[in-house]
């Protein structure tokens, strides 16, 4: 699989502090929507890899996707940046899969305040 941020994803994600170092993953959310075919990708800054997941490298970062939704993407992903809606799309040579997908926030924030 292969997977590109174009160059408005990159320069959004940069300003959120996203770089080479860190990972994102594409998350197919199923929580809502009935059954697990009828998923939403969204898109997580997260901390760590878990188990069931694969790392894809990009132009950016490092993209993880759990190995049992991989059928539900195509084998060319782009991540773009939409400006209009505040938001980023997510779409393969054949189809726009989520043109509103939403970055979420997993990572664990460390309290610098225990220090």
């Amino acid at each position: 699989m292969e997977i590109t941020f174009t160059k408005e994803a990159i320069e959004r994600l940069q300003d959120k502090e996203i770089n080479h170092q860190s990972l994102l993953k594409i998350k197919y959310e199923t929580e809502g929507c009935g059954c697990v075919v009828s998923g939403v990708p969204t898109l997580w800054i997260v901390d760590q890899q878990e188990e069931d997941e694969v790392e894809f490298a990009t132009n950016l970062c490092t993209v993880l996707l759990e190995k049992t939704k991989m059928v539900f993407f195509d084998e060319k992903l782009t991540i773009d940046y939409v400006q209009s809606a505040n938001c980023y799309s997510l779409k393969s040579p054949n189809q726009i899969i989520n043109p509103r997908m939403m970055l979420i926030e997993k990572r664990e924030i460390a309290d610098e305040s225990k220090d």
